[in-house]
């Protein structure tokens, strides 16, 4: 059962502990499932499966427990300018 009660919040405070400096907004009806945008600087040069795969890592054990789902969009500063 679910021993800690997952919030945006604590989502998003996970991911900048993971990727310092990062702008994170995330979003959850339930508390369960989660939507996250990460813009970091660390993105640059990697392809979506690695930016994903550093989103898993600082949310650690979490995943597949207490989130259990987890959409993300991954971005460079560069390439969250070009969406403004």
């Amino acid at each position: 059962m679910n021993q800690t009660l997952m919030t945006p919040e604590r989502v998003s405070e996970l991911i900048l502990a993971g990727l310092p400096g990062a702008e994170v907004r995330v979003e959850s009806d339930d508390n369960v499932h989660f939507g996250a945008v990460v813009v970091a600087g660390q993105f640059a040069g990697l392809r979506p499966i690695a930016r994903h795969q550093l989103v898993y890592k600082a949310l650690g054990a979490l995943m597949g427990r207490e989130i259990h789902a987890l959409s993300i969009e991954a971005l460079t500063p560069e390439e969250a300018a070009g969406r403004r």
